[in-house]
């Protein structure tokens, strides 16, 4: 099978004819007939049923026209970029797959009012911690940004080496919960499981069979079947539903000073071990220098956000004391 041949049936769909197809390329019809009749064998279908009124495609041919479609667009893209590159430098590239965390946000973002290129194209994708394993072994991202747990941690670990990645720890943190402020678990300084009973729980939603190791909260045993819970896709979504109602969710707790206001506030979890924030890429790479760069602010942007977190907790707490 070769792009050829692939371009001739894609010709022939659009034209509705093999003639026309051969005159739109400049072809004869019997070169056009023979090159689609030899692909027709290797691939043990028949596209097309000629008529006088010109070609009808089978079902098989149908299908076979979307892939055929798609891989011509990919090879015209390829073609594109790299003849782009040919006639002008290329533009500088970077990729972030991360959980839905706000410091990975004020990280990206220090890169990009930082960067002194003249053409660059950097992306930062947001998703569950199995999508972003999946993007970085994939190279769809330089890295990936995700949390461990004791209770996670095996499992993950052993996905990670089974696709040869690596998790390099930025910090450990405790668990908290995320409440709106004025939430009546604020007037505690730190909050049990038992505490938690009657709220609404909110968490993020992820595909079905993806096991709960890969969560975005923070894994609580009395959470597997909350009685009240609320399922989000987005940290827009998440962050309306804390602020407006008396839901809560878990995770790091960390909050980034200059992104967001405080309406939303975390909450010290009692008892419980730590959140591993890290980093993942292939195992033995070499670090690009925007990934270096990359990772020298996610570090600072974490060391902020926990020292700002810690400060907004010590306030809330002596707050409470002040009103009891």
């Amino acid at each position: 099978m070769t792009f050829q041949q692939l371009t001739y049936v894609v010709e022939i769909s659009k034209c509705g004819s093999i003639n026309k197809a051969a005159q739109k390329l400049f072809l004869s019809q019997s070169g056009i007939s023979t090159a689609v009749r030899e692909l027709e064998e290797e691939l043990g279908i028949q596209f097309f049923v000629r008529s006088n009124r010109g070609v009808e495609f089978t079902p098989e041919g149908k299908e076979f026209l979307s892939y055929a479609a798609s891989l011509l667009e990919q090879k015209q893209r390829i073609e594109s970029l790299y003849g782009e590159a040919r006639n002008a430098s290329a533009p500088v590239r970077f990729s972030v797959s991360t959980q839905r965390y706000p410091f990975t946000e004020d990280a990206f973002l220090r890169m990009l009012q930082t960067t002194e290129d003249n053409r660059f194209c950097f992306s930062a994708k947001e998703t569950g911690m199995d999508a972003v394993i999946d993007d970085v072994y994939d190279h769809r991202a330089d890295i990936g940004v995700i949390f461990l747990t004791e209770l996670t941690e095996k499992i993950i670990r052993r996905l990670l080496d089974s696709r040869d990645l690596e998790f390099h720890e930025v910090a450990a943190v405790a668990p908290c919960v995320y409440v709106r402020k004025g939430h009546p678990l604020t007037r505690l300084q730190t909050v049990t499981e038992t505490d938690l009973a009657g709220y609404p729980y909110v968490s993020f939603e992820h595909d079905q069979g993806v096991a709960t190791d890969f969560s975005e909260e923070y894994q609580i045993v009395s959470l597997k079947k909350p009685a009240k819970c609320i399922s989000v896709n987005n940290r827009s979504s998440m962050y309306n539903v804390l602020v407006r109602t008396d839901a809560f969710t878990t995770g790091s707790g960390l909050l980034v000073e200059n992104l967001i206001n405080q309406p939303v506030v975390t909450v010290p979890l009692a008892g419980k071990t730590c959140i591993r924030l890290g980093w993942i890429v292939p195992k033995n790479s070499k670090l690009s220098p925007l990934v270096e760069k990359f990772v020298d602010f996610l570090e600072q942007s974490v060391a902020e956000s926990i020292r700002y977190t810690e400060s907004l907790h010590q306030s809330l707490s002596r707050s409470e004391s002040a009103n009891t």
